[in-house]
C-alpha cells in the first residue's frame, strides 16, 4: 500500500469518515458503484481525477484528498 493508490485510498477513507459519510453515500455522490469506493479505499482501484472531483463536489473533505494530484501552477522565470 506504499504506492499512490494506497495513499489516495487512505485519504479518501479518512476524509469520508470525518464527513460522517458511508461508502454508499460517497458512491451516490460521486456517481460510482459502491464496490468501486471500497476498491479505492483499499488501494486496489485507480480513481480518476474526475471521480475524485465528483465526490469532492458534494464533500469538500474528500476533495482535499485529491488536491495533491492536480498540477501546480508554476511561475515563468525570466533570465
Amino acid at each position: 500500500m506504499d504506492d499512490w493508490r494506497g495513499i489516495v485510498g487512505k485519504n479518501v477513507r479518512r476524509f469520508r469518515q470525518r464527513a460522517d459519510m458511508t461508502q454508499e453515500q460517497l458512491a451516490f455522490a460521486a456517481e460510482i458503484d459502491l464496490t468501486y469506493v471500497g476498491g479505492i479505499e483499499r488501494g486496489k482501484r485507480n480513481p480518476s481525477v474526475l471521480v475524485l472531483v465528483r465526490a469532492g463536489t458534494h464533500n469538500h473533505h474528500v476533495m482535499a484528498a485529491a488536491r495533491w494530484m492536480l498540477p501546480r501552477k508554476t511561475s515563468a522565470r525570466r533570465s
